[in-house]
């Protein structure tokens, strides 16, 4: 253990510097950043897992670590699935409109109260790969001119939520407590089209699960790093509803989308038509009397009279 320790106790500045300042947070320099040094002197240098503080500390920066570095991919099987199909059939298109806006609204509020990256990070991700998801599914739908006005709206909504001149941070502070019902909304549709359909359609159950996953350790770590219950109840209301989304994913596994129930057609008697009366045979033209019948040959012709000889014709001279 000591030779591991004199180990962990010089590790060059490189590795040092990034580790203090993850065990510490830029939101208040101080007390947390002490604490931060603190947590790095315990748990690498003395290598002490059971300081109950740091250890809590230290779960919490590599959980929310780990949700940033999953949020960066978790919309990738999802959209590899679109692309494939070219159809975004069974997908809610206002599912991610709404959650697209929440997760905007999110990572401004929290980027300006200069949260921990590892707290909210995986927000960003998310956003710009729902923004890609969304111009996919108008481009398959043929909707091309709406996929290019989404993607201007929201540009136009995301901006002016980071610049302090144009929002305030009261107005930001209320938009931030919407955001939670509207990311809550964005689950209901998608809820209501799986049940609708009896199958997930192109749902990725990665996306599904890793959403059920990350929403979970977000608790833990907006518990132990983050002091407002605003972001906190959301957070708890978005595992239960990613627990029904995945509740879903199980029960309709491998299940193709219901067909719609036709009805049998009604057989209608159709009136009948009269029928035409039926118009008289000719009359057979009287023919011109012919070969008699049972006769094979034709009648013989009579012939015509020769010429008469000449009387008195005497005979050739020798």
């Amino acid at each position: 253990m000591d030779k591991l320790t004199s180990f962990t106790r010089n590790l060059p500045s490189v590795l040092k510097d990034p580790a203090t300042s993850l065990l510490g947070s830029p939101q208040n320099q101080g007390p947390l950043l002490t604490v931060g040094k603190h947590c790095y002197a315990v748990l690498v240098e003395n290598l002490d897992v059971f300081d109950p503080a740091c250890l809590k500390l230290g779960i919490s920066k590599l959980l929310g670590l780990g949700i940033v570095v999953t949020g960066s991919i978790v919309k990738l099987p999802q959209l590899l699935k679109l692309i494939n199909a070219q159809s975004g059939a069974g997908l809610s298109l206002t599912s991610f409109v709404l959650e697209t806006l929440a997760y905007t609204i999110t990572l401004a509020y929290n980027a300006r109260l200069r949260f921990p990256f590892s707290t909210y990070g995986e927000t960003a991700f998310i956003a710009v790969q729902n923004v890609l998801i969304l111009v996919l599914i108008l481009h398959y739908s043929g909707n091309d001119m709406y996929a290019a006005g989404a993607l201007g709206g929201l540009l136009a909504f995301a901006v002016p939520l980071f610049s302090p001149n144009v929002i305030s941070y009261r107005l930001l502070q209320i938009l931030q407590g919407l955001s939670i019902p509207l990311s809550l909304a964005s689950k209901v549709p998608q809820i209501i089209t799986n049940f609708q359909n009896g199958s997930t359609g192109q749902l990725s159950a990665f996306t599904v699960f890793n959403y059920l996953a990350g929403s979970a350790a977000r608790v833990f770590t907006t518990m132990t790093e983050v002091n407002d219950p605003v972001i906190l109840g959301g957070f708890v209301a978005s595992v239960v509803l990613n627990a029904v989304l995945a509740g879903q994913m199980v029960v309709y596994w491998n299940k193709s989308p219901k067909t719609p129930d036709v009805p049998p057609a009604v057989k209608t008697s159709r009136p009948r038509t009269p029928k035409t009366p039926k118009t008289p045979k000719a009359t057979k033209t009287p023919t011109t009397p012919t070969t008699p019948e049972g006769s094979t040959t034709a009648p013989k012709t009579p012939k015509s009279p020769g010429t008469p000889a000449r009387r008195g014709r005497g005979r050739k001279k020798a």
